[in-house]
This record gives C-alpha cells, structure tokens and sequence, in this order.
C-alpha cells in the first residue's frame, strides 16, 4: 500500500528503500507518509528506546486516568505537541488513545449513538469526503448508524452525525459543518489529520467537542498506530474508550513510549529554533511540501489535462507568516473530453484512488503527494510525457 511495484528492495537502518524501472506501477492511492524518512534518519540516536523485556507487561498504564491505557509520558507529549504548533485546546479535555484515528472515529461514532435509537443514525460528510469514511460506516452494518452521503443533500428532520475533516482530504480545503437544518439533533466530529503546519496554516487553536489526530501524517509514523481523540465530555470518552476496551483492550504500549519520544524531539527542534542544535521538523517538511508542489503545478502546466484547485493563503500562528495550503495529495480533476481520471492515470501506470469513492464525479482522482522522492519524481515524469492525448486516450 502507498508504495509502487519493484525492481529492488533493500533496508537501510530499518528503513526499506527502492529501486523503479522506469515501467515499474506507482501505486499512489494511499498516503503512505514516508517522504518524511531523510528528516528521522538524521535525527538517529536521539529518537533511540530501549525497553527492557520485564517493561510494559501489563494491560493498565494509569488507572487514575479516564483512559486507563493512556501511558502517561505520551499524554504529557500530546499536550505540549499542541501547545508548541497552537493548533488544539487541550485544557480541560480528555485524551483517548486509539490504533490510528480510524479506530477513533469507530469509538466516536459509537459513543454517539449508544444507547441506541429507533432508527440507525445517519453520519455524513460534504463531498468530496474522506474515502475511508463509508467503508468504515458500512463494514459492520450497524443497527445504530448508517451512511448517508454528501452532507450537503443531507435535509432530514432526525437525528445525524456530520463529520468535519479539514484541511480535508483529498482536495484540501478548509471545512465547516454544512448541514443547517437538524433542529438541534446533530453532532459533530472534528477530524483534524492534517491540521499540521506542513499541510496548511495554523489559525486557530481548534476548540470542539470531539477532535481527532492521527500520529501517522504528523510525523510520519503511520506504522507505530498512533491516534488520539481529544474530548470535552467525560461520559463520551468514557464510552470511546469502553468501545477500544472491547475491541482491543487498548493499544500498544511500546508505540506509546516510541511516540512519545519522537513528539518530544519534534518538540524540542521546534523550541530551540536559531539555536546549533536545532531541527524544526515542521520547517522541514512544510519546505519539502512547497517544493513538491512546485514541481506539480509547472508539471501539470505543461500537460494541460489536469486541474487543481486554488488554495488562499492565511497567516499562520506558528511560522508567523502567510503561507499557502500545500495538501498531502493532489486532487486532479481532467480537463475536456477525459472522463475517467482514474484510467487515465491508470494508462500511465499511475494508480490513484478515483472520484466515486469520495462522493463526486470520475473525471476527479487522487494522487498522493507522500511517497519517497524517487516514486514522486518519476510521478511527475510521467504527467511531463503526456502530449497530444484526446478522446481518453
């Protein structure tokens, strides 16, 4: 997943690097965060944990804590994560760990709907909406909610729950609940993976009920399972974690500690900044954005058969300045008389994920932006080598 068919695979320090054939399949549907590997790969020893084999034996962390299974150095490395970028209120919040913010968003939707109703809860998002949001919906075909599409067109007179994702993916614009007419009976959650400041600015400090973030496109760890969820009310992160309880019985603790050692080095490259020993991770990577972005747009000039969209530029509380959105994906749409951007992209031997599965029309896919250097380049060679292309074909 996320990664390109291969010539050669080999490791480096842990790290599995590639080698492509210039024919090789770019499978470019996931975001596979791995772009951010030079950065960790220099950072070496100071992200180095040693767990010695008696540690972490037990279920329970901190049975004082609502989230008994919440080790208490990451809690202390979440708060200060959110104080040092200013992107999330975490006063006054409860923190619930997940296996990623998928498992969260399963545990939100059903601490929102228990006990249950008459009828299943509709949940919807405005299109185009996170792919991953119906599938998770539908898989278990749950008597207390259902999915019920494009917020937008969602005008019933019951119960609902609209789910908020922004910066959203795929086409990275900033999000606001859309639906107007709920009479009070709906509820909202905050889905914030790329509230980061290598995906967009920083306006705000975020402050909402139920909010959740994801370790994965933070730092690029997607394979340690980390999320968390904060959230306001004690009796729904009670049951968000109840429904982690019986579905996993927490999470990994090792993942734990090895999280909260790579925040606290984020961190601390983040606050000696001007300093010999500084490694602003967000510097960094929001750079390696901007530069990728660049080469899309020139790229994309010079095929002439895709669109993106335009992103404003805001002033950003943590740089300190205006800077543009520069999202995790590309979200192409094909210009003309191409009807299926998928295929299209398919018969350059790119894969992408296409416009249904995010609630809108084939002529959109997405593209992800995250992948190593080497998968991108070639990305960007081969929407270079389009000339001439009519029909579809």
């Amino acid at each position: 997943m996320g990664g390109a068919r291969l010539d050669k695979t080999f490791s480096i320090n842990g790290t599995r690097t590639t080698t492509l054939s210039s024919d090789s399949v770019l499978a470019l549907s996931t975001g596979d965060p791995t772009l951010y590997e030079p950065f960790w790969q220099k950072m070496g020893e100071k992200c180095k944990v040693e767990i010695d084999s008696v540690a972490l034996m037990s279920y329970f962390s901190d049975m004082k804590n609502v989230c008994w299974f919440l080790e208490p150095e990451l809690g202390d490395s979440i708060k200060r994560l959110h104080h040092v970028v200013g992107n999330a209120v975490t006063d006054d919040r409860h923190i619930v760990m997940g296996t990623g913010s998928t498992q969260l968003f399963q545990a939100a939707l059903y601490a929102l709907t228990t006990p249950a109703g008459p009828e299943p809860v509709s949940i919807v998002s405005s299109a185009p909406y996170y792919s991953s949001y119906p599938e998770v919906v539908q898989i278990l075909r749950s008597g207390l909610y259902k999915w019920a599409g494009d917020a937008y067109a969602f005008d019933k007179d019951e119960p609902y729950i609209e789910v908020v994702n922004t910066p959203n993916n795929p086409d990275g614009t900033t999000r606001e609940a859309v639906v107007k007419n709920g009479n009070g009976k709906g509820k909202l959650i905050y889905d914030f993976a790329y509230y980061w400041p290598q995906y967009t600015a920083i306006t705000s400090a975020a402050d909402h009920d139920i909010m959740l973030f994801t370790l994965s496109k933070c730092t690029g760890h997607a394979g340690s399972r980390i999320g968390w969820a904060l959230v306001k009310d004690k009796n729904i992160a009670q049951k968000m974690i109840e429904y982690i309880t019986i579905s996993s019985i927490g999470i990994s603790k090792e993942s734990q500690i090895r999280a909260a050692k790579i925040i606290g080095v984020l961190c601390d490259g983040c606050q000696n900044v001007g300093s010999k020993e500084s490694e602003n991770f967000f510097e960094f990577s929001r750079n390696l954005m901007v530069k990728r972005w660049q080469k899309l747009s020139e790229a994309l000039q010079h095929s002439k058969c895709f669109t993106v969209s335009k992103h404003p530029r805001e002033h950003c509380l943590f740089t300190g300045e205006f800077t543009e959105t520069q999202p995790g994906f590309a979200w192409l749409k094909c210009k003309e008389d191409i009807e299926d951007c998928f295929e299209f992209l398919k018969g350059l031997k790119i894969i992408g994920r296409g416009g249904k599965f995010f609630g809108v029309d084939p002529k959109f896919a997405r593209v992800s932006l995250m992948s190593r250097e080497e998968e991108f380049n070639q990305f960007i060679e081969r929407i270079l080598s389009i000339k001439g292309i009519s029909n579809g074909h």
